[in-house]
């Protein structure tokens, strides 16, 4: 969180802790007046330290022993046992007092509404015989601050009188949720307001960059404090005005720590990090928020040796700026340094874990993360949101279901899986594990859906074949009242590609920007190329492209090299390719795909051409291999795999399957082959492709009844995708298999894709 950010979040809170308490200490001490004799109040001061020391069973021993009660006494039981949290208990005392005064109903309301028991405090409000101006703003309070404004606000056009507090109490409610233009009217309406609410208004300018609206009222202000000026400052900076934020800085005579991190802040967010070095050198008292905002300056800029240096140097460093270290070093490939770090630490937190299972999960160490989530668990850490979304997302890359979904199981125990942050992580996880019903069970259980949890959804139906479905989707996420943005529409179009449907696909592209406001990029137009090459329109897809109002990519040329190939057009493929290699001259999957082009061809000449041109670029092909995931334990298969234990019943299985399938009309798709050998020594390399091996060890050790669920690194071949579809129907099994360009569900000998892809 930047440096605006806090304070304005620490004025809002203020505020608002302001309008509970501050005129309930009056209250108190006109109860506690009426206290005379001394032994009771003797007592009371024993049951009052008990229960702020968490006592409360020898308080209620001191209370039961008293020889004489007064009101007090029994306030200051009720408000120990709110205190710690336990509201059956100060309810039931509260129920049995035979005279309860004013200060009492207060006492009540105050603890329900501190704790946001907001129901039971408004039940209380409502049967209250007589109410003060803590009754009342205790009520607004306890809306304002946790988001119902509506609420905050008809209590108080309903007060009968009002002081400063609730309408610092009203103005603050509405800063604190955005309401920036009901806050201003009701800034207007009257004039005495206290500094701390000029400064709340302006803070909410701030912090959604309204800073002409700020610096008005900056320039209002009868009087100005330190944070009147380091909001406008940190305001400026923040939006990279640094001129501005210079000027004022210079023009303040009076600055504290705060003052100063503003600038360095300022500079740092704009990657300005030898200015900002400037005015942290010349910081007369430097703080942990100062040394952080340096150290992650250094960070972003990936000049960790630097950053290391500073470390090291810091007189105060704080759990924050270990987390910054471990962080820098995980996302610049010193993920031993950020161990190393990690090891070291003093005290941990919730971020920390976060930090280093991110680390290894952004270096591809997926097995390294979790085993840093298992330990987490073990060190007795409460998960926070980020660490469970890197823990779900880490389950995503391997892919592991199981053990996401006993990450699931704990992020329901957690409390977290209907806010949109992990949920969100969750329907990530669930569609790269290939589990559709799973991720629609967790985005009906999603409270308030943004547009990543819709996007998600849309883009994960689209991968999995479901293009029909994923439109479906896109229409209820317009009903709902969610914008769709550009990331949304990718998704849409590539739901259109993957499903055929051309004209739906055509009518959302053109309508963009007209009904979504959004401008097509070259990913919307790869799309289209893919949808109308793989449509068998390849005229019309590179003039689409030949079109586009920037240059095509290696993307663009990508898609149309593969339609080519599906389409046996060897000219426009060796055109495509040519792009291709050019901007990506190591991208071994185009040279594959043009490969398959010469050999569906039957030129094998050029095909060797191919491999000899490999070679003089250094491209390397990429080794396929496959997995399957069973009883928590990851398989790998390569093709023609020895190693597996489990090699003899693979293969057996593979042979007798194979003897079906052929009784069944199944032919093996020779032309495939990358190699001028004879058909018979072809089909025996097609045989036991990783996949194969993967999905039939499946079959072997998954129970009946579960799907068999494979992943493969590159694209799957057709001649697979032609027997996994046999042997789905042979053994009456659902197997969904993820390749490199999407998934495939495999059901009684028929695919998802609908065989187009």
């Amino acid at each position: 969180m930047n440096t605006i950010n806090i304070m304005h979040s620490n004025y809002v809170v203020r505020h608002l802790r302001i309008c509970i308490s501050r005129s309930l200490s009056t209250s108190r001490r006109r109860s506690n007046n009426s206290v005379k004799d001394p032994d009771i109040v003797s007592w009371n001061k024993v049951i009052s330290s008990h229960m702020r020391n968490g006592r409360c069973d020898s308080a209620l021993r001191v209370f039961n022993s008293m020889p004489r009660r007064s009101s007090v006494s029994y306030n200051a039981m009720i408000s120990g046992y709110l205190r710690n949290a336990k509201f059956s208990l100060a309810r039931d005392l509260f129920d049995k007092m035979r005279e309860r005064d004013l200060f009492s109903w207060n006492v009540m309301l105050t603890g329900y509404v501190r704790n946001r028991r907001l129901g039971e405090a408004r039940k209380l409000f409502d049967l209250m015989p007589e109410k003060d101006d803590v009754s009342w703003n205790a009520m607004l309070s306890g809306y304002a601050q946790n988001g119902f404004v509506d609420e905050a606000r008809e209590v108080f056009n309903r007060m009968p009188q009002r002081n400063s507090i609730s309408w610092n109490g009203l103005l603050a409610a509405y800063v604190h949720n955005g309401r920036l233009e009901e806050a201003r009217r009701l800034f207007e309406s009257q004039l005495d307001w206290e500094l701390i609410s000029w400064n709340c208004l302006m803070g909410g300018y701030v912090k959604r960059n309204m800073l002409g609206d700020a610096r008005r009222l900056f320039d209002q202000m009868p009087v100005r404090d330190v944070i009147s000026w380091n909001t406008m400052i940190s305001g400026y900076a923040q939006i990279g005005d640094l001129s501005q934020a210079k000027r004022l800085f210079d023009e303040y005579p009076i600055r504290d720590v705060f003052t100063w991190t503003a600038m360095v802040s300022g500079y740092v967010q704009n990657g300005m990090v030898d200015e900002a070095r400037k005015y942290f050198d010349e910081m007369p008292v430097k703080n942990e928020i100062s040394y952080n905002a340096m150290l992650a300056g250094y960070v972003q800029c990936k000049k960790m040796d630097i950053a290391r240096e500073l470390f090291e140097a810091m007189p105060c460093r704080n759990v924050s700026s270990w987390n910054t270290m471990i962080t820098g070093y995980g996302q610049n490939g010193g993920i031993d340094h950020a161990r190393k770090l990690f090891d070291m630490m003093p005290q941990r937190d919730c971020v920390s874990w976060a930090a280093i299972i991110s680390g290894y999960a952004q270096n591809g160490l997926y097995e390294g993360a979790l085993n840093m989530f298992v330990e987490m668990k073990r060190d007795g850490e409460s998960c926070n949101r980020s660490t469970f979304s890197c823990a779900l997302s880490t389950c995503a890359d391997i892919p592991a279901l199981e053990l996401g979904k006993q990450v699931h199981g704990q992020v329901v125990k957690a409390g977290f899986e209907t806010g949109c942050f992990v949920g969100n992580a969750l329907l990530g996880m669930y569609f790269k594990c290939g589990s559709t019903d799973e991720a629609n069970d967790v985005f009906e259980g999603i409270e308030e859906k943004d547009v990543v949890s819709w996007n998600t959804m849309i883009a994960g139906y689209a991968r999995h074949g479901f293009g029909r479905q994923a439109l479906v989707l896109f229409e209820s996420m317009k009903k709902a009242g969610v914008k769709p943005d550009e990331i949304t529409l990718v998704g849409v179009l590539s739901a259109c590609s993957h499903s055929g449907l051309i004209d739906r696909g055509t009518e959302y592209f053109y309508s963009m920007n007209r009904d979504y406001n959004v401008t097509p990029t070259s990913k919307h137009y790869t799309c289209m190329i893919d949808l109308l090459g793989r449509a068998g329109l390849l005229e019309e897809a590179e003039s689409l492209m030949r079109n586009m109002p920037f240059e095509p990519g290696a993307a663009s040329w990508g898609a149309l090299l593969g339609a080519s190939r599906i389409h046996g057009n060897t000219e426009l493929g060796e055109k495509a390719a040519e792009m291709v290699f050019k901007m990506e001259p190591h991208n071994s999957g185009m040279y594959v795909l043009l490969s398959n082009l010469y050999a569906a061809s039957g030129r094998w000449v050029d095909v060797g051409k191919m491999r000899s041109k490999m070679r003089e670029v250094g491209v390397q092909k990429v080794t396929g291999y496959s997995w399957v995931e069973v009883q928590n334990k990851i398989h790998t298969f390569a093709v023609g795999d020895c190693f597996h234990s489990e090699k003899d019943r693979i293969y057996a299985l593979l042979e007798e399957l194979d003897l079906k399938m052929r009784l069944e009309g199944y032919v093996s798709s020779t032309k495939l082959v990358l190699h001028d050998v004879e058909e018979e020594e072809k089909e025996h390399m097609l045989k036991y492709h990783s996949e194969k091996l993967a999905v039939a060890f499946g079959i072997l050790t998954i129970p009946p009844g579960r799907p068999i669920r494979v992943m493969k690194n590159l694209r799957v071949c057709q001649d697979c995708h032609n027997v996994i579809k046999h042997i789905s129907k042979i053994v009456g099994r659902l197997i969904i298999l993820r390749d490199s360009h999407r998934f495939h569900h495999f059901n009684e000998g028929i695919c998802s894709c609908g065989d187009y892809w």
